[in-house]
């Protein structure tokens, strides 16, 4: 794991529910494309149910952050998509059982009107930074 740093809440912040103001570390830098709850095969996991989606997204960025050598651990930002921001406490519940959270990530979440199935609730992508 490369040595990050995080900011959790720098003077004349407020402190953020579970994430980071600003994290910054040297390394080589990795940066997965959106994830959606799809499985291997391509099949939705979880139609209609949030949680079920949240986990199949993070498992699946699991999956890009380790095929490019990275984890969880070397997180720097993540970026949160949802067809209904009420759904973000869901998420976050997941999201707290792959990242540390006296460290968390950076992240911005964001309400969007569809996303690329209408099938699809969430779409997460995460940056990284990881030893070269």
């Amino acid at each position: 794991m490369s040595a990050l740093q995080h900011y959790r809440t720098p003077d004349g912040l407020a402190s953020g529910p579970g994430y980071s103001h600003a994290v910054t570390g040297r390394g080589r830098w990795v940066a997965t494309a959106g994830q959606v709850a799809l499985d291997e095969t391509g099949k939705l996991v979880g139609p209609g149910d949030p949680e079920a989606q949240a986990r199949q997204v993070f498992a699946n960025l699991g999956r890009a952050l380790a095929a490019a050598g990275a984890s969880f651990a070397d997180v720097v930002k993540l970026n949160y998509y949802l067809t209904d921001i009420t759904l973000l406490p869901a998420v976050r519940a997941i999201r707290d059982e792959y990242v540390d959270t006296a460290r968390p990530p950076a992240s911005t979440a964001v309400q969007v009107s569809a996303l690329a199935g209408p099938e699809f609730m969430i779409e997460i992508e995460a940056w990284a930074i990881c030893d070269d």
